[in-house]
């Protein structure tokens, strides 16, 4: 089921990409439901928790202003609008799984975002997530929701 997830973690974050890049060049009608939809028909097969991804991707979408007000104390140096659009988006994805995903461990959380940047950032996105997600896990509101799963 881990590669299951990983597998749907990297729709997601396709997803999250194409919908914030139409948006930003005025397309106003595009739905993260529609684009993971799309996108699933190529994997139809190979993922059985569609649930956990569209779960997934329409939380962080709905979320992703919360998100990003969380994301940028953690990274006062980097303004939210400034970091790469990739890296961005795995960090709210991160974010949205430590936060509100009770059944993933915060490790995993945090493995499964460095992962994907390291196939899909730049050379130092993998340090950059791992920092900034490693700093929102020690935050109470993280930590209060990993005390309370386990």
């Amino acid at each position: 089921m881990a590669s299951n997830r990983h597998l749907g973690r990297i729709i997601v974050l396709q997803s999250l990409f194409e919908c914030e890049f139409r948006q930003d060049c005025g397309d106003d009608k595009c739905s993260i439901e529609d684009i993971v939809k799309r996108n699933f028909e190529r994997y139809h097969d190979l993922i059985e928790d569609k649930k956990f991804t569209i779960d997934l991707a329409k939380g962080v979408s709905q979320k992703s202003d919360e998100l990003d007000s969380k994301l940028q104390p953690i990274a006062p140096e980097w303004p939210i609008d400034q970091i790469a659009r990739i890296d961005r988006n795995i960090l709210r994805i991160g974010l949205y799984e430590l936060l509100y995903e009770k059944d993933v461990p915060p490790k995993v959380v945090i493995n499964e975002s460095v992962e994907l940047a390291k196939s899909f950032g730049n050379i130092n996105s993998s340090k950059f997530i791992n920092g900034v997600l490693g700093t929102a896990l020690s935050q109470s509101e993280v930590k209060t929701k990993t005390k309370k799963t386990k």
